[in-house]
């Protein structure tokens, strides 16, 4: 007898054409198919819950699959990531109901998107977060992104390759937020004294805070659903505010415009991360 099960998926997305399969080139859902079909000795077709693009990251993507194999559905990530190579894996599988399809049904989906404000490029960042030199205001970051929040029609940040004129552009943004590094190291430590230590002494290698640098910083996104590049295009869009490109306070009319060419740019793929999708009807 079938069972369902639903897979929680992990992924650096730097090596692959995205997650969903296509013709041009190797794919994360490719891999866990492979995978899955050597595991179960099946013809394994996973069913995704949201097809990133190429160099998109994920720590918490979600894929069905059919399959008659008898192993409890809690075994199955263990399982996979013995099979899996080291820039995918498994975090996660359980039964679901039979009927149950990942993009049918209600969403509550995160995004966070990373660009390093700093003098120097990071190494270690470089395949995660965008590179940004140049100083950002992350006062007026913070007031446009409060604009988001609520339902409205997003049309002004979907992708100018969306050829369908009735496609339904409402979307509910729950929380729209901004977190700096510099911020976070103020924050923390057991006095004062040894927060300001702790500040100083990064501020002195990196000179991220004191010049007007914040180092790591990170939109993150919760919402019902995102159109495609959306979030790519508010983080573009928020960038280009906190650069002093477009004034602080238009984003709400940049969301009444109902326009892409009313939002500024598309942030690079490198700098998403899919953080986690939950399914209320679970």
């Amino acid at each position: 007898m079938k069972k369902r099960v639903l897979l929680k998926i992990a992924y650096d997305g730097t090596a692959y054409c995205g997650f969903q399969v296509q013709p041009n080139g190797i794919t994360v859902q490719e891999v866990v198919n492979r995978a899955l079909s050597d595991l179960t000795g099946e013809d394994i077709h996973t069913i995704g819950a949201s097809r990133t693009d190429a160099g998109v990251h994920a720590r918490g993507n979600a894929a069905v699959f059919d399959t008659e194999m008898r192993m409890d559905a809690s075994k199955f990530a263990g399982a996979l990531n013995v099979r899996l190579p080291e820039d995918i894996r498994i975090v996660g599988s359980e039964e679901v109901p039979a009927d149950f399809h990942p993009r049918h049904t209600d969403t509550v989906k995160t995004y966070e998107y990373h660009f390093l404000n700093s003098h120097y490029p990071d190494p270690t960042r470089r395949l995660y977060s965008l590179f940004c030199y140049y100083h950002l205001d992350s006062g007026a970051m913070r007031q446009a992104l409060s604009a988001l929040t609520g339902t409205h029609d997003f049309r002004s940040f979907q992708s100018s390759n969306e050829t369908r004129p009735d496609k339904n552009t409402v979307r509910t943004i729950y929380s729209a937020e901004l977190f700096c590094e510099d911020e976070s190291h103020v924050s923390t430590g057991s006095g004062e004294g040894e927060k300001k230590q702790h500040a100083n002494e990064r501020n002195h290698f990196s000179g991220d805070s004191t010049d007007g640098y914040h180092g790591l910083m990170t939109i993150r996104l919760t919402g019902n659903g995102f159109l495609y590049n959306m979030v790519r295009i508010i983080a573009g869009t928020v960038i280009d505010i906190g650069r002093g490109k477009i004034p602080a306070d238009s984003m709400p009319d940049i969301i009444k415009a109902r326009n892409r060419a009313a939002a500024g740019q598309t942030a690079p793929a490198h700098g998403l991360t899919l953080v986690d999708i939950q399914f209320p009807a679970l």
